[in-house]
């Protein structure tokens, strides 16, 4: 195997000059309009009527010639339901500068490193799911993948998971977490700095807690302990720090933005966000704007049959899991035993049940709302009549309780409320 970055061709290739200089293809306006006419029936879904009028009137306005929609007929919208079985999704996080705010730096000035690779798993009975993050300086074999221009790629024995979009492209990430889980990833979609700037503002930003001050200057993150609620540029630096929070490393900085991602989950699911029309519509617009989507989730319909999938699945049945690994040097690589039990108990649907803490960047917040402790006499009559009844063990094991990892298995669910370790300049 070759560790060069360098495309294989087995003969010389001619390159056409339409490839390159092909003209532009002319926008079809009723095209246009049953893109705009699924995309309210998406957000119909959670926010009633009065959101799919504003998304038709919204882009529909600025197609010319205007048409008649098929919004303005009688007669009931049709019905998206949920997507027929599980999902996996690989969600790459890239922090190339191109296009975005030049506040990031010139455009020129880094690769297209996947620094963020998460998958998220719905079962096929959408009673769970989990969102599973790689971190990036875990070393893991890179197959061959496609090249954009064309020829294919050597694989590698071992590199860096993050240099895998460098390499080629959102697909090239995703043959290699395919490889490295054994799962098939039919769906993937690219986020960069703006989308994640776009979306925490469309839900009028989220509220996490910090336990002790994070102070980074390379993000030009300082954020006193306490509540803070982020949009907009503070949340992306928020996801984006390291050297503020935990031990100052990759893997502290994951569970960090697990405290920020169970709160967006919370915040989207909750009452305020469903039930705001502008809300729901501007998340809509912020997913589609900013992200670049594999060409079978690069459909409005699709998208909205995954949120409708995830959309009543309990917040504790919603896991965010770092994967266990051991630190060699640079880097990182899987725990081989650990981590194989995790992806055959995301391949079996198996609900997970973390055996491990929140990870270094991540503490329980102390002022958490408090359950209501279940009252005993109601879940077994029979402790009314017998107090000094011993339960039945057997009676009370539940068998989809789910799949038990290891210790080494970190992270939270949304239900689960957590607070930021902060790292002051200090101690950096």
């Amino acid at each position: 195997m070759s560790d060069q970055l360098r495309p294989r061709s087995t003969r010389s290739k001619k390159i056409r000059t339409l490839a390159r200089h092909g003209r532009l293809r002319r926008s079809n306006p009723f095209v246009t309009v049953a893109k705009v006419l699924a995309a309210a029936l998406a957000v119909l879904l959670v926010s009633g009527v009065s959101v799919a009028a504003i998304a038709t009137y919204d882009v529909a306005a600025s197609v010319q010639p205007s048409v008649k929609l098929a919004s303005e007929t009688d007669g009931p919208a049709p019905k998206i339901d949920a997507i027929a079985g599980g999902v996996n999704l690989l969600i790459v996080g890239s922090d190339s500068r191109k296009g975005q705010d030049a506040r990031f730096g010139p455009e020129d000035s880094t690769g297209d490193l996947n620094d963020v690779t998460m998958l998220l798993h719905i079962s096929a009975d959408h009673s769970n799911a989990s969102v599973i993050s790689f971190p990036r300086d875990m070393y893991v074999p890179i197959p061959e993948c496609p090249n954009p221009d064309g020829g294919t790629f050597d694989s590698m024995g071992s590199q860096k998971i993050n240099t895998t979009l460098t390499y080629g492209g959102l697909a090239c990430t995703v043959l290699t977490v395919e490889q490295l889980t054994g799962l098939n990833i039919p769906y993937a979609a690219e986020v960069q700095f703006s989308g994640v700037m776009a979306m925490s503002t469309a839900v009028g930003g989220v509220p996490v807690c910090v336990a002790e001050d994070i102070e980074d200057e390379y993000t030009g993150t300082f954020l006193k302990a306490g509540m803070h609620t982020l949009e907009g540029v503070d949340a992306l630096q928020f996801l984006r720090t390291r050297h503020g929070v935990g031990d100052g490393s990759d893997l502290t900085r994951i569970s960090n933005q697990q405290v920020f991602m169970s709160s967006l989950v919370r915040t989207i699911k909750s009452a305020s966000t469903l039930s705001d029309p502008l809300k729901v519509y501007s998340l809509a617009k912020a997913v589609t704007a900013n992200m670049t989507l594999s060409t079978n989730l690069n459909d409005v319909s699709t998208l909205a049959s995954i949120a409708v999938a995830l959309k009543d699945i309990d917040l504790n049945k919603v896991v965010f899991v770092q994967v266990p690994t051991g630190t060699v040097d640079g880097g990182v690589i899987p725990l081989q035993s650990d981590f194989d039990n995790l992806f055959e108990a995301v391949a079996a649907d198996k609900p997970i049940q973390l055996g491990g803490t929140t990870g270094g960047g991540a503490t329980q917040d102390p002022n958490a709302p408090v359950a209501a402790t279940p009252d005993p006499a109601a879940a077994d009559p029979a402790a009314t009549t017998n107090p000094s009844a011993v339960p039945d063990p057997a009676a009370t094991k539940n068998p989809s309780d789910g799949a038990v990892l290891s210790d080494s298995t970190t992270g939270q669910t949304a239900g689960d409320y957590t607070c930021s370790v902060g790292r002051t300049l200090e101690d950096q």
